[in-house]
């Protein structure tokens, strides 16, 4: 498969067939994942795949409410969810077809723990460099050590015929999560992955802003122009 098409159908899976997805196609996955850039070549991140039953079933649990609360304040259009410290937290969404998505999202959730394999993408932050955290706002360098990673393992389960789902709602159970799979106290979850052959073809077309709305040259504001 070519990069420029596993890069355009790498969707939000929402619908996955039983199947197990074998060890050989996650090892390949991590083996080509592991070549992310990473601040100082440190590899702070570790995956867990998660495909006892009982184990998801329980994450399942965890994850329902957290999706249902970002859910209701979205269909009813609500303001940015405070969080503790003052941060706020986005509702919008930029769906095409927002009732047909969320719903589809709704059944996501409510099998969350059904899928096939939840990857709990998992990093030892004091492995990172973040440059950022004396600015008064929420740090975010961080993750450039951990998620790069991540979409490489998206990408590279993609290019098997493997589906994902990229989900940051369970790290807020983090605590929990942490002893249910036994993760150690210094390392922290940056996000969930789930993962599986999809029960629907892969999309031929995502929707997205057109890279003139997304790059700038020079100066932010002035449109980068295209083609």
């Amino acid at each position: 498969m070519e990069l420029d098409e596993a890069m355009r159908t790498q969707h939000a899976c929402r619908y996955y067939r039983d199947d197990p997805v074998p060890d050989e196609v996650l090892y390949r996955a991590t083996e080509l994942a592991r070549f992310a850039p990473n601040g100082g070549n440190r590899c702070a991140v570790r995956f867990v795949f998660v495909r006892d039953a009982r184990l998801r079933s329980q994450l399942g649990e965890w994850y329902l409410p957290l999706w249902e609360e970002v859910a209701a304040a979205a269909r009813a259009g609500a303001a940015p969810l405070a969080a503790a410290g003052g941060q706020l937290k986005s509702t919008r969404t930029g769906f095409r077809d927002p009732a047909r998505t969320m719903a589809d999202t709704d059944n996501f959730a409510r099998r969350f723990g059904q899928h096939p394999v939840i990857i709990v993408v998992c990093a030892d932050l004091a492995e990172t460099h973040p440059t950022d955290t004396e600015l008064g706002r929420l740090s975010i360098v961080g993750g450039a050590s951990v998620y790069p990673m991540a979409q490489n393992l998206c990408l590279a389960l993609r290019a098997q015929g493997v589906a994902t789902t990229f989900t940051t709602l369970l790290v807020a159970r983090e605590p929990d999560v942490k002893e249910l799979l036994g993760i150690p106290e210094h390392v922290s979850t940056a996000c969930h992955i789930v993962a599986g052959y999809p029960a629907r073809p892969f999309p031929r077309h995502l929707h997205r802003p057109e890279a003139t709305q997304l790059a700038f040259a020079d100066y932010y504001g002035n449109h980068l122009a295209g083609p």
